[in-house]
């Protein structure tokens, strides 16, 4: 799956620890999320999209390999 996790969090200036910090996760996971290492749950993928006030399949996309 991709994500522009990293593009939202441009927009809006702040660190990963600090959109950690919003979705009760470590910055270790935001990392992680980011570079495709882990996906998340879909409870955090609606979290982040929620905290980003955009949709889900805004920040979130399967590849064709999915």
């Amino acid at each position: 799956m991709e994500n522009s996790i990293r593009v939202e969090r441009a927009k809006k200036k702040i660190t990963q620890a600090e959109l950690a910090d919003k979705v009760n996760v470590s910055r270790q996971t935001i990392h992680a999320i980011e570079t495709g290492k882990f996906i998340p749950s879909t409870v955090l993928a609606l979290k982040i999209a929620n905290f980003f006030k955009v949709g889900f399949e805004d920040i979130f996309t399967l590849e064709k390999t999915d």
